[in-house]
Order: structure tokens, then C-alpha cells, then sequence
């Protein structure tokens, strides 16, 4: 049986083999994972389809493959003996514990049973990429880590917590020198080099060389591609919060209770978008070729950080969507990235893009076009600063607001519009009711 890459979603057609989860000659039941692959847009793990032996694995870790190619072979004449438990008595043999298995004595609990039985064995909860590198590089064996949500994978934050909860990572080792002879100046001392991510020390200058994750190596490519391909100005604007802070401080306890989420910032934006592309409606549109298509539907990306790079997930007919509706949604991709657990279907699409740098105590900045979208709301942090209202000097809670957009099919006129509008929705919210 072939290990075949199977069909990634849209637009994707190349993947990189990520980590082989069995060895050439290990048994394999049907419905095990045997391998990780890394697109650019999500990771994903590929079963085998029936039981065997792994004979053969073609392209080895960190490989780039095609849709279709085949990554191994599976002899399905070799069926894996069931497991059985150790005899009475018996001293189970020094090695490592199987991907499938870990001892009793694993965060799960002490092994049930009468004394004088095997141990019993436990099933491995399955472990995210990124989870899987961190845990390497600080030397945790993962079979010590229990996760936060019993039966899914082991995720960056479980590491994190097994991490500060008191469990040091490994210290380098200190190498005892020669002592000099009688009389003989002892040479200096060089610092210890760090580790490199293949093991060995790093030298010279302190360097430490790692490959650049398929998801990174896209990202890197689609942000030269945005600016060299799109005409890409940008335009700035400041929004007075306090409308939409008292809202937010007035309703937030019935709001959570009622539906069990809290009022955050983002369904405010969402909307106050919708209704700026309902009146500038070319920045809801790309470009093909010699046409512009203006795009009907509001699916509205939502840019989230996550440890391989930046992902945009997708609130498709966000103008169908309640505030509760986009609260909701967003937490839910939030947890997703965490959890590296977004889908292919989760990113699809997108006809405008929001990005909150503010998150991360952004005051300003200008974010650059996720083609082909022909528009991107960057959000910043709010801080307290003077302003003038009635020739009067306030202290009100201000945002920047920055604007990208591509020259070739929104003229400039149309941007500042857009952002005007954007903080008009903002500044009066009732106007997002009355105005649907």
C-alpha cells in the first residue's frame, strides 16, 4: 500500500514531511498516523488505510512534496502482533517507550490492577509540531506531559506548563579540563557555546543556523509578493474609543451571561468594516487579470499570531453574524491556533483582512496586503491622550487606525473615505443598528 499526500484544500499543492511518526520495519495498524506534513496554512497527520509493516519511507524529514506523490510503502502481509502485557516477575527491557505506548506511571495515574500483573499501558496522546520541537529543545520527555484537555494533542502550552511548574530543563554539561602542569599559565577560559538545533555546539560566533518552516518560507514569500505585485499605499486615521469602552462596561456582565462570551473590541470593527466596504465596495475586490471583481460577501479575515508565523482565519458572511456570533467564532480560532488544530477550511477565502497589532502594544504601523485582497484595517493600541472637543482640551481613549490598500483599483479619495467611515461606525455605535 502506498502512503500517498493526499488532496491539501484550496490553492495548496505542496507540503513538507514534516517528522515520520513510525521507522522503516516498524508495524502500523490501520487508522495510525505515520506521518506529519507542514503546509503553509495548517499541519495535518497521514493514517495509514490498513494494517502491515512500514518498508519503505521515499522522502525522508523535511522533504517538500506534490499532491499525489507517495512518501512510503506499507507491506500489508507483515500484520503487527497484538501487544501483550509482560509476564509476572518479568524486568521489562531497558529501551524507550513505543509512540503508542507509555508506562502506567505517566501524568495519567498509577497502573489499576493487582500486584504481581504487568504494567499496565496507556495510550500516548498525540503531539502538535510545534509541541514536539519545543519539547526537544529543552530535553522533556513527552511521556511526562499531560494535557489540559484529556484524549487531544499534547500543545505548545502544555509544554509551557509542565515548564514552569517546576521542571527545569536540562543544564549543559561541564567538561572538566586538564589542569596545567607546574609553572605553565593555563590558557583562558572560553565560554561554553550553546547547542545548535542538530545537537552540536555552536561555534565562532555564537550562530545557530535552522530551517525556515514551510509555513515561514510562504509567509516570506507572499509578503515580497504583496509588495512587489500590488501598488500599496497607506493611509492613517485616529478613532476616539470612549463610545464603544462605555458600551462594552455597561452591557459586558449581561452580555457574558446571556451568551457565555465576553464583548470584546473585534465585532465592533467587523461590523464598522461591513458597513465602510457596503459603501466603498472596491475594497471588497481583487483583481483578475484585466477585471476587477467586486465581491458581494463579507468574509472577513482575522489575523492571529501563532508560533510558526502569522495564520488568518476566516468569519465567512460575517454581515449574517451577531456580535455574540463573531465573539464566539474568533475565540474559537483563537483556541484553534493554540491548539494547532485550524483547518484548511478555516482559512479559505477572505475578502478583507483586520489585523490588531495593539494586542501587542503596537502604537502604529502599516500593515502590508494579504493578496489578492485590495484592502487591510490594521488596529493598534488605545492609550489616554489629549484631545480637542468643543475648543476643548479632553483626555479621551484614542486608537490609531491604519489603512493599507492597493493604488491600482481604490484611489486614494476612496481610502480616506473608508477610514473616515470606519471611524464614524466607531465613534457613534448606534449607527451599526440603524444602519444594519
Amino acid at each position: 500500500m502506498d502512503i500517498v499526500v493526499p488532496e491539501l484544500g484550496e490553492s495548496v499543492v505542496e507540503a513538507t514531511v514534516a517528522r515520520w511518526l513510525k521507522k522503516e520495519g516498524e508495524p502500523v495498524r490501520a487508522g495510525e498516523a505515520v506521518v506529519e506534513l507542514e503546509t503553509d496554512k495548517v499541519d495535518l497527520e497521514v493514517s495509514a488505510t490498513q494494517s502491515g509493516v512500514l518498508t519503505q519511507i521515499l522522502h525522508p524529514e523535511g522533504a517538500d512534496v506534490q499532491v499525489g506523490q507517495v512518501l512510503g510503502r506499507i507491506e500489508p502481509s507483515g500484520e503487527p502482533a497484538p501487544e501483550q502485557p509482560s509476564p509476572a516477575g518479568a524486568e521489562a527491557p531497558a529501551q524507550a517507550p513505543s509512540r503508542e505506548t507509555a508506562p502506567a506511571a505517566a501524568p495519567s495515574g498509577p497502573a489499576q490492577g493487582n500486584a504481581g500483573q504487568g504494567a499496565a499501558k496507556v495510550e500516548r496522546p498525540r503531539v502538535t509540531p510545534v509541541a514536539r520541537r519545543m519539547a526537544e529543545q529543552q530535553g522533556i520527555n513527552l511521556e511526562q506531559i499531560s494535557t489540559a484537555r484529556p484524549g487531544e494533542r499534547v500543545t505548545r502550552q502544555d509544554v509551557e506548563r509542565f515548564l514552569q511548574q517546576g521542571q527545569p530543563a536540562p543544564q549543559p554539561q561541564v567538561v572538566e579540563q586538564a589542569r596545567p602542569a607546574a609553572g605553565e599559565r593555563p590558557a583562558p577560559a572560553l565560554p561554553a557555546a550553546p547547542p545548535g538545533t542538530d545537537g552540536q555546539a555552536v561555534t565562532g560566533r555564537r550562530e545557530i543556523r535552522e530551517r525556515m518552516s514551510r509555513r515561514r518560507r510562504t509567509i516570506a514569500a507572499r509578503l515580497v509578493e504583496a509588495q512587489q505585485t500590488a501598488a500599496m499605499l497607506t493611509t492613517f486615521n485616529d478613532v476616539d474609543m470612549t463610545a464603544v469602552m462605555e458600551i462594552r462596561r455597561r452591557r459586558k456582565d449581561s452580555f457574558q451571561e446571556k451568551y457565555g462570551v465576553k464583548l470584546g473590541l473585534m465585532s465592533f470593527f467587523v461590523k464598522a468594516v461591513i458597513g465602510a466596504l457596503k459603501a466603498f465596495p472596491r475594497l471588497n475586490a481583487e483583481i483578475q487579470g484585466d477585471e476587477i471583481v467586486l465581491k458581494q460577501y463579507y468574509d472577513i479575515g482575522i489575523a492571529v499570531g501563532a508560533e510558526e508565523g502569522l495564520v488568518v482565519p476566516v468569519l465567512h458572511d460575517a454581515d449574517r453574524m451577531s456580535f455574540a456570533e463573531i465573539e464566539k467564532a474568533i475565540l474559537n480560532y483563537i483556541d484553534k491556533v493554540r491548539n494547532g488544530t485550524l483547518s484548511l477550511e478555516d482559512l479559505r477565502g477572505g475578502t478583507f483582512t483586520i489585523t490588531n497589532g495593539g494586542v501587542f502594544g503596537s502604537l502604529l504601523s502599516t500593515p502590508i496586503l494579504n493578496p489578492p485582497q485590495v484592502g487591510i484595517l490594521g488596529l493598534h493600541r488605545i492609550e489616554d491622550r489629549p484631545v480637542v472637543i468643543n475648543k476643548e482640551i479632553v483626555i479621551r481613549p484614542m486608537m490609531y487606525m491604519a489603512l493599507s490598500y492597493d493604488h491600482r483599483i481604490v484611489d486614494g479619495r476612496e481610502a480616506v473615505q473608508f477610514l473616515v467611515k470606519v471611524k464614524e461606525l466607531i465613534e457613534d455605535p448606534e449607527t451599526l443598528l440603524l444602519e444594519g
